[in-house]
């Protein structure tokens, strides 16, 4: 069936007529901040504590906008006659917002977490150069993270909050003995002290 002449028209002044009769909103911005959804792509924060230098993000970036330098120093041996290590140390790590493109592959693939979504939005700059963010402004970035989701009940814990959690306990079990051996050591040399006290007027009246 051939359509009627004029059903186009009168289709575009029906939606003309119900958008006239309904109230306009205006976005107060940015008087009043707009509420954006959880997981909504701002920017990129780092936490650069769990970076390793692995520079994964760097390669697997398509638009090659993330910048990392660092150098190698070497740690002691833990143990005596252990041997010694050498790991990355972080000297840069700066993304150029001019050139990315929110993709999200450089969160995706860090091994250790050390990459967020931010749902900060608002950095515009006068100059494009300006726009390449160095590590302490992802720093800052990365204290408005919003909280990761609730788990389900019964989920497994996180692997990164149980190593972290067992590390703790370590460290707090470790810190626990050598304060007990701590005060095991002083109570021995109270006792050796107040031996040595009382033995001392015996030997005085022997002489």
């Amino acid at each position: 069936m051939p359509p009627i002449p004029g059903s186009g028209l009168a289709k575009g002044l029906a939606v003309t007529l119900r958008t006239m009769t309904k109230k306009t909103v205006t976005a107060q911005y940015p008087d009043v901040q707009p509420d954006l959804p959880p997981r909504s792509r701002g920017v990129i924060g780092l936490f650069e504590e769990n970076c390793t230098v692995c520079m994964l993000c760097a390669r697997e970036c398509p638009d090659w906008c993330i910048y990392i330098d660092s150098h190698k120093e070497t740690v002691p041996a833990a143990a005596p006659g252990g041997r010694e290590r050498s790991r990355n140390v972080l000297d840069r790590f700066a993304i150029d917002f001019s050139l990315c493109m929110y993709c999200g592959i450089c969160i995706e693939v860090c091994p250790f977490d050390a990459l967020f979504w931010s749902p900060e939005f608002e950095y515009a700059e006068t100059d494009i150069h300006e726009l390449t963010h160095e590590r302490d402004k992802l720093r800052e970035w990365m204290w408005t993270v919003p909280a990761p989701p609730a788990l389900d009940p019964g989920a497994e814990e996180p692997k990164e909050i149980a190593a972290a959690r067992k590390t703790a306990e370590k460290l707090e079990a470790q810190s626990a003995q050598r304060a007990q051996e701590a005060r095991e050591a002083q109570e021995a040399q109270e006792a050796r002290e107040a031996r040595d006290a009382q033995q001392a007027p015996t030997q005085e009246g022997d002489q």
